[in-house]
């Protein structure tokens, strides 16, 4: 006996905004069991979704035999509806470095970038279309907050990544998707329980999620202190990467406006908390720009507010050479500032990386493609 025509699943839409199509990355596996039922459908008909869609990264309904086939497309579109569409690709780095302008179902753009080294394999990913965080040299910034995405709409595009890598069409042949990064556009922590249920996701085996280790995800803010503490809390050992571009109150209010409410001193705190519950390190991200905050002695300034929370090495610092919006004030650094800004911290004991930069070809830095479109 085939199953009954499945019923379309869509999210509440409050104060007349309608919401992205409900999606089998958006619930639990028990909860894709119960939808199934509520649907008509036996309830392992979620799990075979399941592991189409997080163990095979199959997207073609032609491809899940196991459904009826009378009903297939029926079955995939309730649970497995179209959440984006790519408008753009671009690619660098030989092909290694993929960027990719994602058009979402009511016409926000959001840009994920999938990026191949030697040893493993990283898609930086979105979780709002536009930001409200306003940091003037952020291209992101500057166009303001659209509106937060779903948690399968930030899921899609990791499941899109790991396709594309078992797929053979990422330069280098096919290979696994390891890391994820949350630092494409939007801030993180501003869309809490979507960002918690992507990595939940993510992490939870295969077919639940996608199976990824936690420590190989890392979830970026610009310090939003409760939310840092809440996380601290929730049982998933991501990676926290605090943006903090400034070690000083002055500079960092212009810089990262939320710290008129989150002082360095709060925000650099809340962070050695999270390493502390954790025990996993923090990553400081801190983009230099020449002649505003890449000045020898904030890098001496900077050593100090870290190591005064002790020296058990909690923290990280990865200097991100900037990669500049057009027509913007805002410029890299000059090499020589740049690597005695490393020397102070690392004569510090500070650990400290320099960034690779990819993709400045493409517009690689966040919301370039999108504010060109």
């Amino acid at each position: 006996m085939s199953d009954p025509k499945p019923l379309p699943l869509v999210f509440n839409a409050p104060r007349g905004r309608a919401k992205p199509p409900r999606h089998l990355a958006d619930l639990s596996l028990a909860e894709r069991q119960e939808a199934a039922k509520e649907a008509g459908l036996p309830g392992f008909r979620a799990k075979q979704l399941s592991v189409h869609y997080f163990e095979r990264l199959v997207h073609d309904p032609a491809e899940m035999t196991d459904l009826p086939a009378a009903q297939r497309d029926e079955i995939v579109g309730t649970f497995l509806p179209d959440l984006m569409t790519p408008i753009r690709t671009l690619e660098a780095d030989a092909g290694t470095t993929r960027k990719t302008l994602w058009k979402l179902f009511d016409g926000a753009l959001v840009e994920s970038v999938l990026m191949r080294y030697t040893d493993r394999a990283t898609i930086c990913i979105s979780s709002q279309a536009g930001c409200g965080m306003a940091c003037p040299f952020c291209a992101t910034g500057q166009g303001g907050l659209q509106r937060n995405m779903s948690t399968a709409e930030i899921v899609h595009q990791v499941v899109v990544g790991a396709r594309a890598m078992a797929s053979g069409d990422v330069a280098g042949g096919p290979g696994r998707l390891s890391n994820v990064v949350f630092m494409g556009m939007g801030e993180p922590l501003a869309n809490y329980k979507a960002v918690i249920g992507a990595v939940r996701r993510l992490t939870d085996p295969a077919p639940e999620g996608l199976g990824l280790s936690a420590r190989h995800v890392t979830v970026s803010t610009v310090g939003l202190v409760p939310r840092i503490k809440q996380l601290a809390t929730e049982g998933v050992p991501v990676t926290l990467a605090l943006s903090l571009h400034a070690p000083d109150d002055e500079l960092r209010n212009e810089l990262v406006p939320i710290n008129t409410r989150f002082s360095v001193a709060e925000t650099v705190e809340a962070a050695w908390e999270y390493a502390r519950t954790t025990k996993r390190r923090v990553s400081i991200e801190y983009a230099m720009m020449r002649d505003i905050n890449d000045q020898a002695w904030r890098a001496d300034l900077l050593a100090d507010v870290l190591n005064s929370y002790g020296d058990w090495g909690w923290v990280h610092v990865n200097l991100i050479p900037l990669n500049p919006t057009p027509g913007s004030k805002w410029t890299a650094s000059d090499p020589a500032d740049e690597r005695e800004f490393v020397r102070r911290l690392e004569a510090k004991g500070i650990s400290t990386t320099v960034r690779d930069t990819r993709g400045r070809e493409i517009d690689g830095a966040c919301g370039q493609l999108a504010a060109a479109e």
